[in-house]
């Protein structure tokens, strides 16, 4: 397999991630069962409001931006930033798991992805390849 710069291959893993949780959001959108609870206002029995709304938004915005921030952010910044992402991405998954298979299987995806980061994040060596500076 073809060695990849640390930067390139955590920004590539937060997108597979952020395309996992897109995908698996889109499949839910073809049961009747999960439109006609969207509908109601309520989604699981819970009331959606304006403000679960912008907190669900900050919770897709922390892994968008990984992807931007895997490429700019430098070693020493970029293993204390990808910890919080990591943390912050999987916490609200765990505090509600997942219940029929499809989602199952597209956490642990994702859970698996978010495991190599955490990973590729510890183990990166000051020596390995840094971008070049002109």
């Amino acid at each position: 397999m073809r060695k990849l710069d640390p930067h390139t291959l955590l920004s590539a893993l937060w997108l597979f991630i952020l395309l996992n949780i897109i995908f698996r959001d889109i499949h839910q959108f073809v049961l009747k069962s999960h439109l006609e609870m969207l509908l109601t206002g309520y989604y699981n029995g819970i009331l959606i409001t304006d403000e679960l709304m912008l907190m669900g938004g900050f919770f897709a915005l922390v892994p968008i931006s990984m992807v931007l921030f895997s490429l700019v952010l430098e070693r020493r910044w970029l293993r204390p930033v990808s910890a919080f992402g990591v943390i912050f991405t999987a916490g609200p998954a765990l505090m509600a798991p997942p219940i029929d298979m499809d989602d199952v299987l597209h956490f642990g995806v994702a859970f698996c992805a978010l495991a190599s980061i955490s990973w590729i994040a510890w183990r990166w060596r000051e020596d390995q390849s840094e971008p070049a500076h002109p």
